[in-house]
Order: C-alpha cells, then structure tokens, then sequence
C-alpha cells in the first residue's frame, strides 16, 4: 500500500509500521480469518480496513480518536499474520500505534473503568488475590452489580484455588541435563497455580532443572496489548532484574505472556535496555517447544482412556507459531485419544482483557468455540494459555456442559508416572 508517511514523526519504532503498510497490497486474504470482521461484517473492523485506517492518521489525513474504536476492537490475535501472502507484520504497525493514544477517550466510561481496574489489578499478584477475596460475594450477587462492571465480575472464581508452594530451585532426580528460569507470572499464579507445578514436575521428570524467581512478577503483555507501553516497559525491566542469567532457556507456560515478551525488541527499540531485553526474547521459549526439543521424554501413560480435545491459543499459533508441538506432546500420551475442533479456528474471544473491553464481541467468539468443542465429544479440552482456560471453561459451564478445561501441561503431568516430580 503506497504512503507518504513523515517517519520523523513516528517512535522508534516507526520503520517497521511504514514497512507493514507498505507490504500491505489490499488482497483481502486476511478477512475471513479476521474474527471481529467475521462478528461484526464492517470492513473498517477488518485487518485489512485497519490499516488503511492507520495510515490515514499517520499520513495526517485523520484524527487518531475517530479511528481508535476501530483499532481498539481488534482482538490482536494475529491471525491475519498467519493469513498474509504479502508477509505483513501486523503486530509491528497495532502495538505502536495504540500505544501513540492509550487515552480511549472514544471508548464508554464503564469499558474505561473495567479497563482500569483489570490493569492495576491482574499484574499483580497480592492486589488479585485480595481483589477476588474482597469481590468473590459478586458470584452470588451478580446481578446486582453495575451492568457496565458485570463483564468483569462474572470472571471471579467461584472459589480462590488454595496457594501451591513452589521452590525456589527444583531439582531431577539425577544430573541435570539443562538449567532453566521459569517465569514467574502474575495473574496465572493467583488463579491456577497448579499449572506452574505441573510445569515443574514436567521438567524436572526429563532432566531438566528449574529455578523460579521468588517474586511473582508481570511481563507487562497485557498493558502492551491495550497499547499503555510505559506501564509494559516498567514491568519487562522488572522481570529481567528477577531472572537469574544463568540458565539455558526461560520457559513461559502461557501464551499470552510468550508472545509478550517476544515483542521487547520493538517495545525497547530505541532506548538502553534494547540489546538485554532482545536477548531475553531470544532466550524465552515456551514449554511445548522446549520439551518437543530434548532428545527423549520420559513414557506417559494415563491411568484411563480419556479423549481430550485441543484449543490453539492465538498467540502460541500466530504470534510464537507453536502448532505442532503441543499436539505432538499430548500424542505421546497412552490412553489419550486427540481430537481436532472443527470450525473456522477463531479466537475464543479472550486475548489479553478483550473479554473484559468489549464483552458482547468476546461471548459471541465463546459460545461459537464451545459449540465446536462440544461437537468433538471430548471429555476434556487442552489449552495453552490461562485466559484462553477461563474464558472457553465460562462458555462451556454456560451452555451446561461439564467438560473441564485445562492447560497442556496439567494433562500431561497427569500421565507421568507417580514417582516423577523433584527432588
């Protein structure tokens, strides 16, 4: 798409918006993967519309608040990058753009709230724990609360898991044959911290040592994703002063958090922290890839039959292009049965807080998702991301399904035998 963008007025990273523009040729390959132009049918709320928009303001053609509603119901899935014949990298033109106006003023005073409230509550781990203790009686008065604030109260647990104690160092039985660092987390570490356990115990079972900071620390992806860039830089700088350096991999086990960190190269383009946070990048892997990686994997057998269906969170497919390997991994597994979902394979509607932002767009991606997963006749559904979990378990548990949603991991751990865990 030709323009006639002023670069010098652009960020850091403003060659690679031009560049995403100018790849663009207008072929419409990204609209029927595009989950807000398959809902909503407008084409301005399409990849495709999006980008014209954006260059429209850049070129000064247009005022950024009238195109932001647009930009802002893109769920950021990235699944139009998957689709691009042209090699359009989306995500490098979204993020930058929406962190030049994160003020929303389009936006409506409750969507702003809700906005405000997920973001200074989720990234940390002590304000969520006492957030839900504090909110958990919405789940029986739900109705009573504000319509505008009930997208967020409905997402309260009805019970608060109980805290998993984590070491500090977790050690295999026998001589390590690699050392990693296991990011932290915030919200997952409140609301499944199982799922951090069962990563351990998967790693520790085929050799591999793991350290785990002692502070549960926020990557900052979903103050990116809303396009508050600050608020994301301060959090990265933490998380990289609590890793330690001295390991071969850091492993994310949610996709949301390893597709955010593979973006700190363009969030830190520019400043002083680029190389240390373009290596950490580099370093991060998610759990599937690392584990598909080692040369063998301890035998996994679960103790029944159980057909167990597989979700692909957005960001492990599209932004990380991790496909095969979690497929790979529950195909390893005795007595598991693997089923595909059916379907166009759109988001689920959760990505980052955009069931919290625009609810009514996100419970039509869910109730269509779980409609196909209760097609499958799966007794269970796998997935990589924790907001990916919550979100489809809401839609199935609403449609009256009794189908538990659980993270790869957690299945997998499930199948080791009894004796493996750390030492």
């Amino acid at each position: 798409m030709h323009h006639s963008i002023d670069l010098t007025e652009l960020p850091a990273a403003g060659p690679e918006m031009a560049e995403a523009i100018s790849n663009c040729v207008h072929c419409g390959f990204c609209l029927p993967v595009c989950p807000t132009y398959s809902v909503l049918g407008e084409e301005m709320d399409s990849p495709r519309g999006r980008i014209f928009l954006m260059k429209e303001v850049l070129e000064g053609n247009l005022d950024q608040g009238s195109v932001q509603p647009y930009v802002d119901r893109c769920l950021g899935c990235m699944a139009c990058v998957t689709a691009c014949p042209s090699g359009v990298e989306y995500g490098e033109l979204l993020f930058p753009f929406r962190a030049e106006d994160s003020s929303h003023e389009e936006s409506d005073r409750w969507q702003r709230l809700r906005q405000r409230l997920a973001l200074n509550v989720l990234p940390f781990p002590r304000r969520l724990r006492l957030a839900l203790r504090l909110g958990h009686w919405t789940r029986f008065a739900h109705r009573l609360a504000p319509a505008g604030l009930q997208p967020l109260t409905r997402m309260i647990p009805e019970q608060l898991p109980p805290r998993v104690p984590q070491p500090v160092v977790a050690s295999p039985p026998g001589k390590p044959v690699a050392r990693v660092a296991l990011l932290p987390g915030c919200a997952q570490s409140v609301l499944a911290p199982q799922i951090h356990a069962d990563t351990v115990r998967l790693l520790t079972a085929n050799g591999i040592e793991v350290v785990r900071p002692q502070s549960d620390v926020c990557c900052g992806s979903l103050d990116l994703h809303a396009g508050e860039a600050d608020a994301a830089r301060t959090h990265a700088r933490r998380l990289l002063a609590a890793l330690p350096a001295d390991v071969d991999a850091v492993i994310t086990n949610a996709a949301g958090c390893g597709s955010g960190i593979h973006e700190y190269p363009l969030l830190f383009k520019g400043t002083g922290d680029e190389e240390a946070m373009s290596d950490l990048a580099h370093r991060s892997v998610d759990i599937c890839s690392f584990l598909v990686r080692l040369p063998s994997l301890t035998p996994m057998r679960l103790p029944r039959p159980l057909r167990v269906a597989y979700h692909d969170a957005c960001h492990l497919q599209h932004a990380l292009k991790v496909v095969s390997e979690p497929r790979t991994l529950l195909g390893q597994v005795e007595n598991l049965e693997l089923v595909e979902i059916g379907g166009d394979g759109f988001c689920c509607g959760s990505a980052g807080i955009y069931n919290i932002d625009h609810p009514e767009t996100a419970d039509r991606l869910g109730a269509a998702k779980a409609a196909a997963v209760a097609d499958t006749g799966a007794a269970c559904l796998a997935t990589g991301n924790i907001g990916c979990l919550n979100q489809l378990q809401l839609h199935l548990t609403g449609r009256g399904l009794d189908i538990p949603v659980r993270h790869t991991v957690s299945v997998l751990a499930d199948a080791l035998p009894p004796s493996n865990g750390p030492a």
